[in-house]
């Protein structure tokens, strides 16, 4: 190799093993010492998106790629320097939007080695190593369930995409029980196909169905608790009412997106089993309970489950993509097997050149189990546990702050490490989305928002909402965070009365005029 093709950092521009991994080791190192004064210090940029999206933008030089390169060096750290001068900032104790953790440093060092390798999990020969451990992390996750010997898994793009795939095998699972093969016949051959879920459900349900050929029409909702949780009864009348219909599965969700809050699993698991339809579990967000000793019980019965979906991008503390789906009898994935001449010969196969093509709706699948499998190893399930329960501690004490401000409102209590509340006053709507929009732009703080039908309230309010997963905020923190939001709110609630005085006297204005 000459030197014009010599890298920055090594003798090759490749990610050889050994000393390629160490370059890219040296390029990061640069990377930071580019950024050590360039970083903006809040949980996301100060200032409007437009001049922000539009400072990134120009920083490229405008559109088209470059005729001539600028160097590795300078390339990296030109992307280091964009996302820590305008990008999200998930270590920041006062970031608390979304399910979207900080990822844990042993887990981001792992997944540049799998970044590295670049192998695959469709063939033995696309990777061998990585089969092996995602086939361990699978097993010991699917125990850590309660599920049995017979169990298996496989990792995927986001829990949209495992719920995804959970319904499709349920629906093939189904319909193979009534003597049709959907895969060959289509769901035409379905009499009208349904799915039970609760109120409060992740989208993703209603996506997948439509992506099946069911429609969103196929998804009948059940009603919630006061808690957010499904009833019981009101599943069993969903299913009376439904009439002659397929039920494809019903899914119950154990960790919902806005409160946290865990569906009756073993009553569901009943009323499955009685009714003969297929349960899976959402438990995307809820899942990483199992880590806690204190916090395991919540998902009781979830070994009941026919399968289940888990993301440790969220509890896991893992770099996104880390989500699996698991089935309780790994022989349910018959209906995805192929056997393709340039992949999985059947010889090959008999001979033990196997691997996972069998298992997913993908082809090339990156190995995300090295991070998975690196933190499972490096931490353990009790200190995993230990720092969930933390996060479930910092909500706790949130709620406890929220009960001693009389301008503030308990909206759900808490589950898991989600809570959700609001600010009172006369335009609810308004004064609360403003709110979170001003904690953006001052750089103060990045909270999240939804709408929830409050009791005695017509239509779903804006209220306010944290997503505590950084064990390493301390209470100061949350005592900062609401002081701040308190001295914002009552800013944001004058101009709004302003505003509206103002709006009424020109309405009045006009009224006179006419």
């Amino acid at each position: 190799m000459t030197e014009d093709h010599d890298s920055a950092w090594g003798a090759s521009r490749f990610a050889r093993p050994g000393t390629g991994w160490a370059d890219i080791g040296r390029g990061l190192a640069e990377a930071a010492e580019s950024v050590a004064d360039h970083h903006h210090g809040a949980p996301l940029p100060a200032g409007d998106p437009v001049s922000v999206l539009a400072a990134v933008t120009g920083s490229l030089g405008g559109p088209g790629i470059p005729e001539s390169g600028i160097g590795e060096s300078e390339a990296l750290s030109r992307m280091a320097r964009l996302v820590a001068e305008f990008g999200l900032d998930l270590t920041h104790p006062l970031t608390a939007a979304h399910l979207q953790p900080a990822p844990l440093s042993v887990a981001v060092a792992a997944d540049a080695l799998a970044s590295a390798t670049n192998a695959s999990l469709d063939t033995y020969d696309s990777g061998p190593a990585t089969l092996a451990l995602e086939t361990w992390t699978v097993q010991s996750l699917a125990q850590m369930a309660g599920f049995g010997p017979r169990a298996g898994g496989v990792f995927s793009p986001g829990g949209s995409i495992s719920n995804l795939l959970a319904l499709m095998i349920a629906r093939d699972h189904t319909a193979a029980r009534r003597g049709i093969d959907v895969r060959q016949d289509g769901v035409g051959a379905l009499r009208r196909p349904v799915v039970f879920c609760s109120r409060v459900a992740h989208f993703s349900v209603h996506r997948a169905c439509a992506a099946l050929g069911l429609g969103e029409s196929a998804v009948i909702p059940v009603e919630v608790d006061a808690h957010h949780r499904m009833i019981p009864g009101a599943l069993e009348s969903a299913i009376r009412q439904a009439g002659d219909v397929t039920p494809l599965a019903i899914v119950a969700t154990a960790g919902t997106t806005d409160f946290g809050t865990v569906d009756p699993l073993p009553d569901i698991a009943d009323i499955a089993e009685r009714q003969e339809i297929w349960l899976h579990v959402d438990a995307a967000y809820g899942f990483g309970t199992l880590f806690s000793d204190r916090l395991s019980g919540l998902l009781s019965g979830i070994d009941r489950a026919d399968s289940v979906t888990l993301d440790l991008h969220k509890v896991g503390w893992q770099p996104a993509a880390a989500s699996l789906m698991l089935l309780s009898d790994a022989g349910r994935f018959a209906s995805l097997n192929r056997s393709v001449a340039y992949l999985n010969p059947d010889d090959d196969v008999e001979a033990g050149y196997s691997g996972l093509l069998g298992q997913t709706l993908q082809t090339t699948r990156r190995p995300d189990v090295l991070k998975v499998a690196a933190t499972l190893l490096a931490y353990g399930r009790r200190e995993l546990g230990g720092m969930l329960e933390r996060c479930n501690d910092l909500a706790v004490y949130a709620e406890q702050r929220v009960a001693t401000e009389l301008q503030l409102e308990l909206i759900a209590p808490v589950t898991l490490t989600t809570i959700v509340f609001r600010y009172r006053c006369a335009d609810l709507d308004a004064v609360n989305g403003e709110l979170r929009r001003r904690l953006i732009t001052d750089g103060k703080a990045l909270i999240g928002r939804t709408q929830v039908r409050v009791p005695g309230e017509d239509e779903p309010q804006t209220c306010l909402k944290l997503t505590l997963l950084n064990p390493e905020t301390a209470e100061r923190d949350i005592d900062d965070l609401f002081d701040e939001l308190l001295r914002l709110a009552i800013e944001v609630e004058s101009e709004s009365t302003s505003v509206a005085g103002d709006q009424a006297r020109s309405e009045e204005m006009v009224r006179v005029s006419e």
